[in-house]
């Protein structure tokens, strides 16, 4: 996340990088190998790893005080759990259809300058999916508190936003496109 001061620097003010185009496939693309990846990984620790833990874990006898095979158990069933939401992704990167995003709104690739009006301090966004996320870099989810109050607006629209640091209130003053960068 950028942030600069709006009334220092002389008048200059810093604007977006601009980064290569994005093409649609290659960003469903890239977003599908970083899952499959992760499905790739977890789907051998769920059929290999954790059986061979279970099977140790049993052979020191009374399951009911056993740490080892409780710990195997409750992994065994978070990483079958992770495994469908991951599946249930795949299956919805399917219906994703980039080309209907707006032109003159924030949406899906849009960057965003904003205006945190008590802070007097502008900050820069980029909206991204929940894979691509790192709110660190300004790369924010869709589905994040700011991602979803910011989807649909344009220059001089102003948010209010609930936070876990409380209620922040941006006003939109610069806006990018996803078509914009191409």
């Amino acid at each position: 996340m950028r942030q600069g001061n709006v009334s220092g620097g002389g008048g200059r003010e810093e604007w977006f990088s601009r980064a290569a185009p994005i093409f649609m496939s290659d960003l469903a693309e890239r977003i599908k190998k970083k899952l499959m990846d992760e499905i790739a990984v977890l789907e051998r620790e769920l059929h290999e790893e954790l059986p061979k833990e279970i099977k140790t874990a049993r052979a020191h006898g009374d399951l009911s005080e056993n740490a080892e095979y409780k710990y195997a158990k409750e992994r065994q069933s978070y990483v079958s759990a992770r495994l469908g939401q991951l599946h249930e992704r795949m299956a919805g990167l399917s219906l994703m259809n980039l080309n209907n995003l707006p032109k003159d709104r924030a949406a899906y690739g849009s960057r965003v300058v904003v205006l945190d009006v008590e802070k007097s301090v502008k900050i820069e966004y980029k909206l991204v999916t929940v894979e691509e996320a790192d709110a660190a870099n300004g790369l924010i989810s869709t589905s994040s508190p700011i991602g979803r109050a910011l989807l649909g607006k344009k220059v001089g629209d102003e948010v209010k936003v609930t936070t876990p640091a409380g209620v922040k209130e941006y006003e939109v003053v610069r806006l990018l496109t996803i078509y914009d960068e191409g």
